[in-house]
């Protein structure tokens, strides 16, 4: 097992708006008044974002060229907008484990982007994610299988108004695990090109 101080446990992400993390937010709220006893882990709007690859533990001597290869992914996009909307939860059938909101990419420059991000993390020798990119938002776990297809119907039911917001950055974050859950702390950020 990795120790703290030699590896870091780190992902590639687009942070989101206050604005849109405070209606995600909402929405969470909502849905929990609605089905108070469904056991979730519901994710801190804080804490609120989009993953475009995790690395999990990596060298901490190689977090700077992690750094390196988000910066070059980064400049070979332009700012973009993206859309929030649609709401499901995964699996597609049985008892869903985790709630999501979908992500729109209407102009195509996020898919861009990850696999530029994928692209210039191999060719700095980190591994390729073997799975395909679908972006979503999760923002809650479930814990049973009681209540769960109840909740993801009215989560899936839900008006969830489209949010829209515009990317200009790239962030390479770190998770520090603890007891009262995760703790992220930005290392880099990356302009996209303007």
């Amino acid at each position: 097992m990795p120790n703290n101080q030699t590896h870091w446990r780190v992902f590639c992400a687009i942070d989101l708006p206050l604005d849109v993390k405070s209606r995600v937010a909402e929405h969470a709220a909502s849905l929990r008044a609605r089905l108070p006893d469904v056991r979730a882990s519901w994710e801190k709007p804080e804490k609120l974002h989009l993953t475009l690859k995790f690395l999990g533990d990596v060298e901490a001597a190689r977090v700077e060229e992690l750094s390196r290869a988000a910066s070059r992914a980064a400049s070979s996009v332009k700012p973009f907008e993206l859309t929030i909307a649609r709401a499901g939860a995964f699996p597609a059938r049985g008892a869903a484990r985790v709630l999501w909101l979908g992500v729109e990419d209407a102009n195509g420059r996020l898919a861009r982007l990850q696999e530029s991000l994928e692209d210039e993390c191999a060719a700095a020798g980190f591994a390729r994610e073997p799975r395909a990119f679908k972006p979503h938002l999760t923002i809650a776990r479930l814990r049973t299988p009681h209540g769960a297809r109840e909740l993801a119907d009215a989560h899936r039911e839900s008006d969830f108004e489209p949010q829209t917001f515009k990317v200009s950055e790239l962030l390479v974050i770190r998770s520090e695990l603890g007891a009262g859950g995760s703790r992220y702390t930005t290392v880099s950020r990356h302009k996209h090109s303007s």
